[in-house]
């Protein structure tokens, strides 16, 4: 039978660490261990979390060593040439190096397996000699078997503990959310401070600088319209686009079962550029006919009839374009599909209300009077005349020909 690969990895969006992470910052390593195991055991209940564990654990057995630092200087030794005893006698001192070739073989020397085999041989160690008396290890440390930690971990030059999790069922912001909950409820040394982190603190990061990004971008936009308009107010008129646009985008992310995350706030920054190409287009084309005499409802009403097709034409291209990126199609498509949905749902709920709502807004707010002399409204007039009597020559004689 054929077998089958599986690859498991952590999801992640930009980052390599943990969707959940907690750090833990003390100078002790047992209120370090004692507060991780605690927040361990919290956080463990959160739905949502799991595979939750922490750095400090307890790692490999060990001999620990524990100096008596009076005796050793009352002997007329150092704490750092006894440790370096020791550390030659057990791991051992590259004496020279052997060559074959072009490989370098170290040459070690350290004692025999017999002389440091159980605690009681490291014990009687000679660490050095006074008055040619031998002094051993037992005389000035305390010898004796333990589990040293898995790992000493700093963050800031800060000794540190992570407990980490992944996620499952639950979207990062809701398990955020009941984590920093429990972090609130529970009462830690004054020595000990926790803090929320991982791809959840990088995700808040992201979201702030990106909401700055998109702030930046409307401003950008309103000042390039108030300057080919030449207006304050249509310009202001045409951002009333962008609500709209927002409003199809948490409708669309809510109907797709998805989240707001990095991707769908980028497609949010692109949306701010494309839903007011529709409004622009609009409040050009009333514009236009109120400088050629028409009055100001009527010039809305013609507007829209006239920019009806293009604006519809323009946006169904667009969102037919994004439309194989929002089904998910391709490798890596679970992550590109949120900003085609958001450009998707914001661009169509978007174009349909500016239909509607944007010569609303615009017949409220503007009061402008257009000033036009008699001769251009009888040309105008005369224009939007000869062109009526065409259409209806035309339309006969389609009749005619159809009889």
């Amino acid at each position: 039978s054929e077998l089958a690969r599986f690859k498991f990895e952590r999801p992640s969006y930009f980052s390599f660490r943990f969707p959940i992470e907690v750090e833990i910052y003390s100078d002790s390593m047992e209120e370090l261990h004692a507060a991780a195991d605690e927040i361990r055991s919290r956080i463990e209940r959160v739905p949502g979390l799991v595979d939750v564990k922490s750095s400090a654990q307890l790692g490999n057995p060990e001999l620990q060593v524990e100096f008596n630092r009076d005796q050793i200087m009352a002997l007329g030794l150092d704490v750092f040439s006894v440790a370096s005893t020791i550390r030659n006698k057990v791991q051992g001192e590259v004496a020279t190096r052997f060559h074959e070739g072009d490989r370098e073989i170290d040459v070690t020397v350290r004692s025999v397996q017999l002389g440091r085999a159980s605690v009681s041989d490291v014990q009687e160690m000679i660490v050095g000699q006074r008055d040619a008396v031998p002094i051993y290890l037992k005389s000035v440390a305390d010898v004796s078997l333990g589990e040293g930690p898995s790992e000493i971990r700093r963050i800031g030059q800060r000794r540190a503990a992570v407990v980490s999790g992944n996620l499952r069922g639950r979207d990062m912001g809701a398990v955020a959310a009941d984590i920093r909950t429990e972090l609130g409820d529970l009462a830690l040394p004054g020595t000990v401070s926790a803090f929320l982190s991982g791809q959840e603190e990088e995700m808040s990061r992201s979201m702030r600088s990106l909401l700055m990004a998109m702030g930046l971008a409307i401003f950008l936009v309103y000042l390039v319209m108030a300057s080919q308009f030449e207006s304050f107010l249509h310009p202001l008129v045409i951002i009333f686009s962008l609500p709209l646009g927002a409003a199809g985008v948490v409708g669309a992310l809510l109907l797709s079962g998805r989240s707001i995350n990095i991707v769908a706030m980028i497609g949010m920054v692109m949306l701010a550029g494309i839903v007011v190409n529709n409004a622009i287009v609009l409040i050009d084309a009333i514009n236009r006919r109120r400088t050629e005499g028409m009055p100001k409802q009527q010039a809305i009403v013609e507007a829209g009839k006239s920019r009806l097709r293009p604006i519809l034409m323009t946006s169904t291209t667009t969102i037919l374009a994004m439309l194989p990126m929002a089904l998910g199609l391709g490798e890596g498509a679970e992550l590109r599909s949120p900003l085609a949905i958001t450009v998707i749902g914001g661009l169509a709920v978007a174009t349909g209300l500016t239909l509607l709502v944007i010569p609303v807004i615009y017949s409220l707010l503007d009061r402008k009077v257009y000033e036009v002399d008699a001769g251009e409204i009888l040309e105008a007039e005369t224009l939007a005349k000869a062109r009526t009597d065409e259409r209806l020559h035309l339309g006969a004689e389609a009749q005619e020909t159809a009889t």
